[in-house]
């Protein structure tokens, strides 16, 4: 038997209705879609797409919430051999506009909540056709009715034209440096992933997921909704993280077994007052976090709260699809991501390329049947970042004697002030623990006799007085740092910049504090 036993995602959609049909598979508000529903709608679906012209390698975008119709879609346009390009549902429009356009998408699946930033840009795109979830009237050659294209049944069968080596769906990056990159995953990478989280974390199809986090984002989309699938564990979809109370009602009410979130999630369930049937009745089997670094703070709170579920930290990048280690059930260590997943490699190297011994820090670079097939439409990016079969992930971290994986920083948040190295992580991390102290981010500021220094940006928990003095920030680490890695200034905010999953975008604070928004430091 092939180490793959599907070559995309339709054939696994037709196992789990061969051997599940009655089985729910998708859960949303008080809607219930079986396994053999799910199959139905796909290929209603994928045969409405083709007679819109759709074919193999086209692109074709979603712009859609949480929702049973993203699913859907994703499904239907792989079925056709064509391309998914999942975007980002809080770009604006300049953004939306570049994304459609470099992705050369010719159909876009959306919603009504998007029409007035769609309409403002869709002349400047390639795109030719928009399907509507949820609009039946208004629609002309350009617009089509997403709940039609679930009735089209007099047409010959569609057989599934992707294998193993074609690209499964193109992913932007948030784009930390320049225009956001289209990563392309190929079959072949993602249900690399799957497998080998099976082989480390026991999954089945009596295990339920929550899909809360936005399905456009690829933590999201490889480890809560493919992975849940080819497992054929049902999954309770969420359309937006808040209210936050209507996430833990679900879990409860459905009978989660795994929750997975970003460490703004776990930071937040931490610390909320949790009722004691939740606490009582819950199914929960285990937590995973990934999306960032998760602060020990938080983690060592979700042990006191959870004590008998494990909150496993792992790691991962888009371009790696996006899983590259993971803590074990039987073995976890604090601020570790865990060893990497069993058929991957892992190597720690400096500037030259040379393997550094256990213990040193440099960057991660990761070798497996994970890594992309290269960004779309760049080819001299795809040398820079994949040469060799290795992945250059921009990490910076380190591997202990036991093989786990630490990340101390990205190579771009790094800090050199006279020539020494300062991470900024160690430094968030002691500020995270500071009674005040709901959200730190260090960045470096270029100055003309250091090179760099390191400057705070400081988020207050509730309650705690804006007027705050920053210095006893600088008086609480000074007998827990260098003096040289101790932040020149600490700046206040009501809230520091985030993207959609709650990773605080450094890039932001650090243009703006290079600018001099923040004055004279």
């Amino acid at each position: 038997m092939s180490k793959y036993p599907f070559k995309n995602f339709y054939e696994v959609v037709e196992n789990n209705a061969e051997k599940f049909g009655s089985k729910p598979i998708i859960f949303e508000n008080k809607r219930k879609i079986t396994n053999r529903e799910l199959k139905e709608y796909v290929d209603s679906f994928a045969r409405y797409l083709r007679l819109l012209g759709v074919k193999k390698e086209d692109k074709v975008a979603i712009l859609l919430k949480n929702s049973a119709e993203f699913i859907i879609s994703f499904f239907s346009i792989g079925k056709l051999g064509a391309v998914p390009v999942p975007i980002n549902t809080f770009l604006k429009s300049n953004e939306l506009s570049y994304v459609l356009d470099h992705s050369d998408s010719k159909v876009l699946i959306t919603e009504r909540e998007f029409e007035k930033t769609i309409s403002s840009i869709i002349n400047e795109t390639k795109v030719k056709k928009i399907i509507w979830t949820d609009k039946t009237g208004g629609l002309d050659e350009r617009n089509f009715s997403f709940q039609e294209g679930l009735t089209i049944k007099d047409h010959e069968h569609i057989t599934p034209k992707a294998d193993l080596e074609d690209t499964a769906v193109i992913l932007y990056t948030s784009g930390t440096t320049g225009k956001p990159k289209g990563v392309m995953l190929s079959y072949r990478n993602i249900f690399s992933n799957i497998i080998n989280v099976e082989k480390v974390v026991p999954l089945s199809n009596k295990d339920r997921f929550i899909v809360y986090l936005p399905m456009f984002h690829t933590f999201t989309l490889t480890a809560t909704v493919l992975m849940p699938l080819y497992f054929a564990s049902p999954i309770v979809v969420i359309r937006s993280i808040l209210p936050f109370s209507n996430i833990l009602k679900q879990t409860l009410l459905k009978r989660v077994t795994v929750f997975m979130g970003v460490p703004e999630v776990f930071n937040a369930l931490s610390k909320a007052k949790l009722p004691w049937y939740f606490m009582r009745f819950n199914r929960l089997k285990a937590f995973v976090s990934g999306g960032a670094p998760l602060p020990e703070a938080t983690l060592k709170r979700m042990r006191e709260k959870f004590p008998k579920v494990p909150l496993l930290e792992g790691y991962g990048l888009s371009e790696a699809s996006p899983i590259v280690s993971v803590n074990r059930l039987e073995k976890q260590k604090p601020l570790s991501v865990g060893p990497p997943l069993p058929d991957y490699e892992v190597k720690i190297v400096n500037e030259e390329f040379v393997e550094l011994p256990i213990g040193e820090i440099g960057e991660i670079i990761v070798r497996g049947d994970n890594v992309m097939k290269g960004y779309y439409k760049d080819p001299q990016a795809t040398e820079e970042t994949v040469v060799n079969g290795w992945l250059l992930t921009g990490d910076m971290g380190y591997l202990d004697e036991e093989g786990f994986l630490y990340i101390v920083d990205r190579k771009k948040d790094l800090i050199i002030s006279k020539g020494i190295n300062i991470y900024p992580r160690e430094i968030e991390e002691l500020l995270n623990k500071h009674e005040y102290v709901d959200l730190s981010a260090v960045v470096g500021k270029k100055d003309d006799t250091h090179g760099e220094i390191p400057v705070a940006f400081i988020q207050l928990k509730e309650g705690v007085p804006k007027n705050v003095n920053p210095n006893i920030f600088k008086s609480y680490l000074k007998d827990k740092l260098a003096n040289y890695k101790i932040p020149k200034k600490f700046i206040i905010l009501d809230e520091l910049p985030k993207n959609a999953t709650g990773k605080v975008l450094k890039r932001v604070l650090r243009e703006k504090v290079n600018n001099g928004d923040f004055g004279e430091i």
